[in-house]
């Protein structure tokens, strides 16, 4: 059996500028990744583009078997987006209904899986009240929500923990694991070092490159770092070096 996310020479640019250079990668079953790299680096743009929401100028992807884009994976996708797409006239229950009618559901199954994700983000007390009422964080967690009900065996995740408390993000990484543990895959995007930390491989983008890749423990001794995020600002004083010597 293939991996079920292989990228092969990604390659995108915006207005005649390199957003992504060449990007190689093959993501397995049961393994949280992390994507971390500082604004602009292209994070979300590579998450687009598994999505096929974003047109590559080069390069290929397949998700399950499946050249993307391809509308017939999305229902394989569970998907969190750095802005959250919501329906600000609908309560938080509904908007669970709405994305979860769109995986095909049964309303019994649907109903069971909607009530853990709640549980999941501490949002069931909220899910009748209108999303007018929501702070910002309460969206948030609503949009993880949305993305951990579907039970895809991909979960993509942009910037899952922006806004959440710390206690809630240990119940939430608890639940990350229950998922990887059956075997489905998670790629992640973060700002938030010590969550790279949690994950069971890193990747370094910077300036549209994957500066390392390994293991937490491989990327620190590469780096000769006591942290990921020692390792993250030696990686970046490394690729200027290279810079100024060409």
């Amino acid at each position: 059996m293939t991996n079920p996310v292989i990228v092969k020479g990604l390659t995108v640019s915006f207005d005649k500028k390199r957003v992504l250079d060449n990007l190689s990668l093959e993501l397995k079953p049961g393994e949280i990744v992390g994507l971390i790299g500082p604004s602009g680096a292209g994070k979300s743009t590579f998450i687009n583009s598994l999505l096929g929401m974003t047109k590559s100028e080069a390069g290929k992807i397949t998700i399950f078997d499946k050249l993307i884009p391809n509308r017939g994976v999305m229902g394989k996708i569970g998907f969190m987006a750095q802005s959250d797409a919501l329906f600000g006239e609908l309560t938080g229950q509904q908007n669970l209904e709405f994305f979860g009618a769109l995986q095909g559901f049964s309303k019994k199954a649907l109903l069971d899986k909607l009530v853990k994700a709640a549980q999941t983000v501490n949002l069931t007390d909220q899910l009748g009240k209108s999303l007018a009422s929501y702070s910002g964080g309460m969206k948030r967690r609503l949009s993880l929500a949305i993305a951990l009900q579907t039970d895809a065996p991909l979960i993509l995740l942009d910037e899952p923990t922006v806004g959440i408390d710390p206690e809630l993000r240990q119940k939430i990484w608890k639940e990350l694991r229950e998922l990887v543990a059956a075997g489905k895959t998670i790629l992640m995007t973060t700002h938030v070092m010590d969550e790279a930390e949690k994950c069971d491989r890193v990747l370094l983008l910077r300036e549209g490159n994957f500066v390392a890749e390994g293991s937490p423990d491989e990327i620190k001794a590469h780096y000769e770092a006591k942290s990921i995020e020692e390792a993250f600002i030696k990686a970046g004083r490394e690729l200027e070096f290279k810079k100024k010597e060409k």
